[in-house]
């Protein structure tokens, strides 16, 4: 199946530096869209932002910290200005470390997880709702995780986080898909990402006894994101499409 055309719309990417926001940029761009990276790291999205726009793309690096809403507010105004009004975001950016059961976490390193995973999702969102509830149209993605239903020993606060992102996708979709917000998840399943190296590195529950031959790649993810920001994604608003098996795999093209 043909990826949908988005030739003029302006995505924004949280967590683009690497792993699946990276994909997602180079798929957004292939599909014709204008791309927002945004990560604390800047020389990484600048890197990509440079391919991107030597493949023909526009591309633009910002830096961002998705915890801080001020830091996201300058990012979005410093798209909306270079690149044109957001029509799609992904809110990518996540944290899982440090993996541990729960007593043997520091309360700031869990509450830091949360600040990323959850606040940074929020702030996003928020800052650029404002945006696409006055235009009466957008799209926002929000990466899930099997995490967000499942019990995995050492994962106590990334569990809860994606639960609270499936809550969020929901009740944002309740609230304002009459008025033309499209709001999804994506629940990718393992991907060949860093964070399953330290996943791997953790010897804590099955994920981690995973071989790595099993994890997708990121680039898959990438193209399942366009697919949903096109028609096809209306399917699944308000709950997370997970990539599970080869109807999946064969509607973003990966496989004939």
């Amino acid at each position: 199946m043909a990826l949908p055309d988005l030739t003029g719309k302006t995505v924004f990417i949280t967590g683009a530096s690497r792993g699946i926001g990276a994909a997602a940029g180079e798929a957004f761009a292939r599909a014709g869209a204008k791309v927002a990276l945004a990560a604390r790291s800047h020389d990484q999205i600048d890197a990509l932002a440079q391919n991107l726009r030597e493949g023909g793309g526009q591309a633009l690096a910002l830096s961002c910290d998705v915890s801080d809403y001020q830091s996201v507010q300058e990012a979005v105004r410093q798209a909306e200005q270079d690149l044109g009004a957001i029509d799609i975001l992904v809110n990518n950016a996540g944290l899982i470390e440090p993996i541990g059961r729960f007593a043997d976490i520091a309360p700031a390193d869990w509450a830091r997880v949360i600040e990323v995973n959850v606040m940074g999702v929020s702030n996003t969102t928020h800052a650029v709702l404002i945006g696409m509830l006055a235009r009466g149209q957008g799209t926002i993605i929000n990466i899930s995780s099997g995490a967000a239903t499942g019990t995995l020993e050492g994962w106590t606060h990334y569990c809860a986080s994606k639960a609270a992102v499936l809550s969020l996708t929901r009740n944002l979709d309740a609230e304002y898909r009459d008025q033309g917000i499209r709001v999804m998840g994506l629940s990718p399943g393992t991907v060949a990402t860093h964070m399953q190296v330290v996943i791997k590195a953790s010897g804590i529950n099955l994920v981690s006894k995973l071989d790595p031959s099993v994890h997708k790649p990121a680039a898959w993810v990438g193209r399942e994101l366009v697919w949903l920001a096109g028609p096809e994604g209306d399917a699944y608003l308000g709950q997370d499409f997970a990539i599970r098996g080869e109807a999946a795999l064969r509607d973003a093209g990966i496989l004939d």
